[in-house]
């Protein structure tokens, strides 16, 4: 049987639990049944082996009067487990929003170039995008009639010397688009220009280039875009949950992969107004200053965003939080080996920290490493204790906060059919409300399920949903259907 890394530790701290056991059972402790490690439910008058081939374990007269929710486990139990502790403190902790983000260009330092009349294109300079320019840099010229005859307006009124239709015609030029140093020359020499030169009005790459040379162009088509890169945006992606954290001027990083141990420090500019319909994601426009153009449009990078800090909260590692199905725990230690699974409830948590509610008081010791195998053996004594109560105590019944009469949902692999046997084998997921780790064990199908089950319905290797019922203080398959079928049967 092939066990998971967290089933064989599971598996060790059982061992060990055993052996404390020995030790117990040396002292005269009266042994009331011995039980599966992993399924508090099936138990026996001597020792023997669980369903699952496990060593099952005792459970002694003197625990019936204990903690259900407290262990205790001997120094030598302790070290080879490599059990940690730190302390609970009460401090401050600061929102690290962190998500990925991509490189655009700044659009306030864009330039898109138009033209105000009709014409072609000659003498274009502009070869490709991506090409650097510099501010008065001579793109292009352009041919057009209209131009011409605007410039000869305004010699006929040069040669009328008539002051209102020389600023008349002056004018139209200027609304045509034409330079004023083309003006002044014109004015000069009383010649006409064939042709207008246009000028980079910035620094910049070109970003885009949607003519090329010979092209009649009318004004409603752009030439081209010229983009600073002295500085740039990143749109980032933040959750919909961590929306409400973000606001503008905080500080933000990025860091790219291809720069590793380098960051980039910017702020949050803007905060879009609307989720995306798709992702429900919030877009936040961040801006960098980016004079040496490392970065480059189009790259993605890890963000952080740091919000506002929580202060005067308790925090505990992240780590130490034992989070299932229906609740979140922690494992407190006691102090001369004793130790309580005790329920907390958890808060905001950033940078591998995370605010206790409650539950917890500062200064108390907590387990950061060993408190799943300390939790497990927690769990089944507290079934242990439930399961020995008063006849009143069974009608309600119930394990890991799940009733007896409940329905226990589970998803694995199949690995093996016994169809006449009615047991299948499989390789399931964690099951939270069992406190099962994932793992790979037989099923026993319910009677009423073996008779109704198609031949064919479920093949070695599918993806199943399984439901699972108690009968006769065992767990067994109600029904089965089929997530997802291997090799397209």
């Amino acid at each position: 049987m092939k066990l998971s890394l967290y089933t064989l530790m599971c598996f060790l701290l059982l061992t060990s639990f055993q052996t404390l056991s020995t030790a117990l059972a040396d002292e005269h402790q009266d042994i009331l049944y011995w039980v599966a490690p992993m399924d508090p439910n099936f138990r026996k008058d001597g020792p023997g082996k669980s369903p699952m081939g496990m060593d099952l374990v005792p459970v002694y007269a003197n625990q019936t009067n204990s903690n259900s929710a407290e262990v205790t486990i001997t120094p030598e139990v302790i070290q080879n487990l490599g059990v940690r502790t730190t302390i609970v403190e009460r401090t401050s902790l600061a929102r690290k929003i962190a998500t990925v983000g991509s490189v655009q260009y700044d659009e306030s330092k864009m330039a898109h170039i138009h033209l105000r009349t009709q014409g072609w294109i000659e003498q274009l300079q502009m070869r490709a995008e991506g090409e650097r320019v510099q501010k008065d840099d001579f793109l292009f010229s352009l041919y057009s009639p209209e131009l011409i005859n605007a410039q000869e307006e305004l010699l006929s009124a040069l040669m009328l010397g008539n002051k209102s239709l020389i600023k008349a015609s002056q004018d139209r030029l200027i609304a045509l688009g034409v330079p004023d140093p083309d003006i002044q020359t014109l004015k000069k020499t009383r010649q006409l220009l064939q042709t207008i030169s246009y000028f980079a009005p910035q620094d910049g790459v070109v970003a885009n280039l949607m003519v090329r040379e010979g092209m009649f162009v009318k004004p409603e088509n752009q030439i081209a875009t010229l983009a600073d890169l002295s500085s740039i945006w990143v749109l980032a992606e933040v959750f919909e949950r961590d929306s409400a954290w973000v606001q503008t001027g905080l500080a933000a990083e990025v860091k790219f992969g291809y720069l590793p141990g380098y960051q980039f420090k910017g702020v949050v500019e803007y905060i879009y107004p609307d989720l995306d319909p798709v992702t429900r994601a919030l877009t936040v426009r961040l801006k960098f200053k980016n004079s040496d153009e490392l970065l480059k449009p189009n790259m993605f990078g890890e963000v952080s965003i740091h919000a506002h800090a929580k202060s005067n909260i308790i925090i505990i590692p992240s780590q130490a939080l034992i989070r299932t199905g229906n609740n979140e725990r922690v494992i407190v230690a006691q102090g001369h080996g004793r130790f309580e699974a005790r329920d907390v409830i958890a808060g905001m948590e950033s940078d591998n920290k995370v605010e206790i509610k409650s539950g917890l008081e500062a200064g108390e010791e907590i387990v950061i490493s060993g408190q799943f195998l300390i939790d497990s053996e927690a769990s089944s004594q507290a079934s242990f204790m439930r399961m020995s109560g008063t006849p009143e105590d069974h009608d309600h019944e119930h394990i890991s906060g799940v009733e007896i009469d409940d329905v226990i949902i589970g998803h694995g692999v199949v690995t093996a059919i016994d169809q006449d046997n009615g047991i299948i084998r499989i390789d399931h997921q964690p099951i939270a409300e069992l406190a099962w780790p994932s793992m790979e064990m037989n099923f026993t199908l319910t009677a009423k399920l073996k008779e109704t089950l198609p031949e064919e319905m479920i093949h070695v290797h599918d993806h199943i949903q399984f439901e699972m019922k108690k009968v006769d203080m065992k767990y067994h398959i109600d029904s089965v259907s089929v997530i997802h079928q291997h090799g397209g049967h």
